[in-house]
């Protein structure tokens, strides 16, 4: 299997666990914190997870590397007010549409994900 494909292939597993991860939290909290503070706590917790998924399996980078982190936290920063706008604007257009709005921006937040770890924060030396 070609290198891109597999890592395609890992990503999107990393990427199921960290929706899970994203999705469990999110209905857990937006009936007590409010749709957008939700979102943007289960953002976080699904970024954690995808971190660790995607650094050792996805694009198997096993060194310790601070500016790799770096890298990681600023593009995910980025994709979170990606994330959280996209969902804030699914719902004010579709209100009530919870699933729908969260499809959105996770849709988004993955797609900028990927090409922002394969060619920046995990990319070969």
């Amino acid at each position: 299997m070609s290198g891109i494909r597999k890592e395609i292939r890992w990503f999107i597993v990393a990427g199921v666990c960290a929706v899970g991860t994203d999705m469990l939290f999110y209905y857990i909290l937006f009936g007590r914190i409010g749709h957008s503070p939700a979102k943007a706590a289960s953002f976080l917790a699904g970024t954690f997870v995808a971190y660790v998924m995607n650094k050792y399996w996805t694009f198997e980078q096993h060194r310790r590397s601070y500016a790799e982190m770096a890298r990681f936290g600023a593009l995910y920063l980025t994709t979170l007010a990606a994330n959280v706008g996209v969902n804030r604007a699914s719902l004010a257009l579709f209100p009530g549409a919870v699933l729908f709005a969260f499809l959105c921006a996770t849709g988004t937040s993955t797609v900028l994900n990927f090409i922002g770890q394969k060619w920046w924060v995990f990319r070969r030396a």
